[in-house]
């Protein structure tokens, strides 16, 4: 491995990293409401919930998101960028859901011009930025190739997302490490689907998991923002 893949490997980790300031931390998109509502209650649930939603919104619409935002980075393109990132933030179905990629997309354009990276500023003077914009940016500026920033993109989410069920369901350690473990498969064939995707096949529907984080938005105790 030469000197040049190993810096953008580590920057590749450090942004899909959980200790990236960006406060992903806070928010669990639904599980701790499905947690409540009873539609999670063990391991086997949490896994299955977080597989269904990669293998549904993840796949057809954030991480083809992503790939175009990726690409109209790397060309330059601020037209298109501000495009997707417009379709992307009018598609979340719920206040929560728009705080949240606002908020972190922000944090995230912060933390880019506080580093020194180019797309830092540029980013800064976007309003309503996302964070998958926002990612998107920050890998094509250090060189990241698309597929891997796209596997970085959704293992971080799902990271978090077991991170979430470890303290609403709640999960053993172990028990996270194996839906971690679990979500290897699915990871990939997210990855190759969402980069075969045309525009006309993209979609992100999941009503689903849409009313349950509206739900979690009027609960009464919560750990989570909302």
């Amino acid at each position: 491995m030469t000197s040049y893949t190993v810096r953008n490997l580590a920057m590749l980790l450090q942004i899909a990293s959980p200790a990236l300031p960006v406060g992903a931390f806070a928010y669990s998109q639904g599980i701790e409401r499905a947690v409540e509502d009873e539609l999670i209650r063990d391991a086997h649930d949490a896994r299955r919930w977080i597989l269904d939603v990669l293998a549904g919104p993840m796949t057809f619409w954030e991480a083809p998101v992503l790939l175009r935002l990726h690409r109209a980075s790397v060309r330059g393109d601020d037209a298109t960028f501000r495009t997707w990132n417009e379709r992307f933030v009018a598609s979340r179905e719920t206040s929560e859901l728009r705080a949240e990629t606002l908020q972190m997309g922000a944090s995230l354009a912060v933390w880019a011009h506080e580093l020194g990276l180019e797309a830092g500023a540029r980013l800064r003077t976007l309003p309503d930025l996302s964070f998958t914009a926002a990612f998107a940016a920050c890998a094509a500026d250090r060189h990241i190739d698309e597929r891997d920033g796209v596997c970085a993109y959704l293992w971080s989410w799902i990271e978090n997302q077991v991170t979430a069920a470890i303290k609403a369901v709640p999960l053993g350690q172990m028990a996270a490490q194996r839906v971690l473990l679990a979500s290897h498969a699915p990871l990939a064939e997210a990855v190759a689907i969402a980069t075969a995707l045309d525009d006309d096949e993209m979609h992100s529907s999941a009503p689903g998991l849409a009313l349950t984080c509206a739900r979690h938005e009027i609960q009464y105790s919560r750990l989570f923002r909302s």
